[in-house]
């Protein structure tokens, strides 16, 4: 696994609930569903709040998790993730090696993940001594439609060769983990399969069962 905590990666959107007034809450208790469903890594984003808000939601997500044994990663901010003791950053993409090694300053034995949208900043995250990328979109997806087109397969495999895990992120279901383990993805980043889910439990389940063979 290449040092990841898991090959399946929970992204988070509170968005996904149709009563914004209650998305925290059922955040919370997808992710609980999730993670009891035996989902072991959680990316949390939702970098649209305001910070004071955004830290007492990531408070809230930190002690779910480390209550059920899983590793959980922030999003953007490694001061925050040092502040809530968790397993590490995920930088945004067009992170230097001076943001990158920023994070580390805070996070001296965390995970340090980028975001990327081409093979060359797989490579580039690589250099500059990143832990892990994830690269998309693989796949056609509407929740990112702004990154222009599907990668493929054949970007995540160029990728693959740099020497660094890659997560694929982007339009992933459970039918398409395949193609990308078979084009060297050390996992895959999921977030509207299992955020919009009704059933989020057997939803990783499937995941895991296709993962973990």
């Amino acid at each position: 696994m290449s040092g990841l905590p898991a090959r399946l990666l929970v992204v988070t959107d509170r968005s996904a609930s149709d009563a914004p007034k209650v998305a925290a809450r059922h955040l919370c208790a997808t992710l609980e569903r999730l993670l009891r469903a035996g989902a072991r890594w959680v990316w949390f984003r939702e970098r649209d709040l305001a910070p004071e808000a955004r830290r007492a939601l990531a408070r809230d997500i930190a002690r779910l998790v480390q209550a059920e044994g899983g590793s959980l990663t922030i999003g953007a901010d490694a001061a925050l993730a040092a502040e809530l003791g968790a397993d590490g950053v995920h930088l945004p993409g067009g992170s230097t090696a001076t943001g990158i090694a920023e994070a580390r300053r805070h996070l001296p034995v965390g995970r340090i993940g980028v975001s990327a949208h081409t093979p060359d900043e797989v490579a580039a995250a690589a250099r500059a001594g990143a832990d892990y990328a994830t690269l998309s979109p693989i796949f056609p997806t509407s929740s990112k439609p702004g990154y222009g087109p599907a990668l493929g397969a054949e970007a995540l495999r160029t990728a693959a060769g740099f020497g660094m895990p890659v997560i694929a992120l982007g339009g992933m279901t459970v039918d398409r983990v395949d193609l990308c383990r078979a084009a060297g993805a050390a996992g895959v980043a999921v977030m509207g399969a299992l955020m919009r889910s009704v059933d989020p439990a057997a939803e990783v389940r499937a995941y895991r069962a296709r993962l973990e063979t």
